[in-house]
């Protein structure tokens, strides 16, 4: 067990704790292919039919979890989970288990958790991307501090998956990979004019101009990554090349020749795609190219993950949706003249980097601490990361390049140019 285990002494259960229990268990006992194991004050209890891989112990040190998870369901869960009130010994198991029964899980939403659900959906329509709301939503991610992200990012500080050739094979080299490749799916060359809608600290706008002699405009609203941004383009001699603004995308004049988003499309609110695509047409030359990597949910979840409020969009980032791909064309088609070239899921990369990041950051708690995050901070994060891991191994969610051009585009064997 790591060393986030809180060290509490176990608060006694009462009678409503023993009904919740019986209730909840009883929605969990049909889990198939899988085995969870539940111990706490009562006793230790075997969940599932025991087939496949995937296994997971829950150790329920106080009883309020079980409160928590009938009345706020699975945000209750994650939110029991922050607090030390019950800990894993594989979280991602847990996550992958649950997910490969979300029937069962859906059933947790029920009940007293429903009208929570309400509470929640209306506390999160207060954090629409306005323009106002979009920074207040960026901060509250992304200025916890560009020294706390750099304890377990790789050292381009990309934040956003990277791109695997085989499972052991460093986050770093994979990271590079996932930026070559957009850089050659964009087809970069030198003197190209590059807009990216969403900074973070550089890595893309830095990677092109360094190595395909672009000239790059790039905009953030977060304070902390302009501020290490623009540090990083001088500390690289690349000023000439490489200008970062603090601007809302919305706002962006000119037009350019390519245009990349890095994973900024999920902070942009659902209201908001249609301006969003709208956007990607106005910067674009007539035959410019687009390369939006995205994360995406299943076409047919979209609608009620848009509805609802899960952990990440309460804990980890308000304001924040999962598009699906359906969604993305469909607001594509009714806001710009763009085309789908080329589509690539990598989904499994994204576990992979997850791990990676998870792994780094559970090594780094002393740091995280030293920096005054608390430890139910550092539990909020190692669920995150965890959460989201079992989701991408899962397939309930993945992520994609998409290759959006202009009408006026053409590949390379149609004008004689070589590929």
């Amino acid at each position: 067990m790591n060393n986030l285990t809180p060290s509490v002494a176990l608060p006694r259960a009462g009678t409503l704790d023993a009904f919740l229990r019986r209730r909840l268990l009883a929605q969990l006992a049909p889990l198939h292919d899988a085995q969870l194991r539940v111990r706490d004050a009562f006793g230790d209890v075997l969940l599932g039919d025991g087939k496949g891989p995937l296994q997971a112990t829950v150790t329920i040190d106080d009883p309020a979890f079980y409160r928590k998870v009938a009345a706020q369901g699975s945000v209750g869960a994650g939110e029991s989970y922050i607090h030390g009130e019950w800990r894993c010994d594989d979280l991602v198991a847990l996550v992958r288990l649950l997910v490969r029964n979300r029937d069962l899980l859906d059933g947790m939403e029920r009940g007293p958790a429903r009208a929570a659900g309400w509470l929640l959906r209306g506390w999160n329509r207060l954090r629409r991307n306005s323009r106002e709301g979009s920074r207040r939503n960026i901060a509250a991610h992304y200025d916890l501090g560009n020294d706390f992200f750099a304890l377990f990012l790789s050292p381009d500080l990309m934040y956003s998956s990277a791109l695997f050739a085989r499972p052991d094979e460093p986050l770093e080299q994979a990271s590079t990979r996932k930026l070559d490749r957009i850089c050659q799916r964009l087809r970069l060359q030198p003197g190209d004019r590059v807009v990216e809608i969403g900074t973070g600290w550089g890595g893309f706008a830095l990677h092109a101009a360094r190595h395909h002699g672009c000239h790059v405009t790039t905009t953030t609203i977060s304070a902390e990554q302009h501020a290490l941004a623009v540090q990083r383009v001088q500390d690289a001699g690349l000023q000439d090349r490489v200008t970062v603004l603090m601007q809302d995308y919305r706002d962006l004049q000119g037009q350019f020749d390519k245009l990349v988003s890095i994973e900024m499309i999920e902070a942009i609110g659902a209201e908001y795609l249609d301006t969003y695509m709208g956007t990607l047409q106005r910067l674009l030359k007539p035959d410019g190219l687009a390369l939006l990597q995205a994360i995406t949910i299943e076409d047919h979840r979209y609608e009620q993950a848009r509805r609802s409020v899960d952990y990440i969009k309460r804990f980890v980032f308000p304001g924040s949706f999962i598009p699906s791909i359906n969604a993305i064309m469909a607001a594509k088609t009714r806001a710009s003249d763009l085309q789908l070239v080329a589509q690539e899921d990598f989904g499994l990369s994204y576990a992979l980097t997850l791990r990676a990041w998870r792994q780094r950051f559970l090594a780094q708690q002393a740091a995280v601490q030293a920096q005054g995050f608390d430890a139910r901070f550092c539990r909020l994060w190692d669920f995150y990361l965890a959460y989201c891991e079992g989701g991408f191994l899962e397939r309930s969610i993945g992520v994609s390049h998409l290759l959006l051009a202009r009408p006026g585009y053409l590949p390379p064997f149609a004008t004689g140019t070589e590929a």
